[in-house]
């Protein structure tokens, strides 16, 4: 994000959509591979379905409290997005992974069985 801004000239919340986008491809790849050690047990469209779901409204909450932080409330933008990403990784991407994404799958099918 901040190679974004400071090297390319984008805005903070356009750097925070470039930003996110990098690192989303690369969490989905070392949390199948690495973090999840049953993440293999399904199929990889299926997840990249759901990481795809939970990514989008990542995307949307980070870009929002990056707006929020730094353009209404004037916070510098490197901490407008640290105190933006601690509050969405921690209340967001991590249950959503944990237990949506890479979890047992029960929460998930129930989910998709029930919507």
């Amino acid at each position: 994000m901040v190679v974004a801004v400071e090297v390319i000239g984008l805005s903070p919340v356009w750097g925070t959509v470039v930003g996110a986008a990098i690192g989303a491809g690369a969490n989905f790849l070392l949390a199948r591979e690495w973090t999840y050690q049953r993440a293999d047990e399904e199929p990889v469209r299926v997840q990249l379905l759901r990481y795809l779901l939970v990514a989008a409204v990542s995307l949307g909450l980070n870009t929002t409290g990056e707006h929020v932080f730094a353009n209404i409330l004037h916070v510098q933008y490197v901490l407008a997005r640290v105190i933006t990403a601690v509050i969405v990784s921690n209340a967001w991407n991590y249950p959503m992974q944990r237990f949506f994404v890479f979890g047992d799958g029960k929460v998930a099918r129930r989910s998709i069985h029930e919507g």
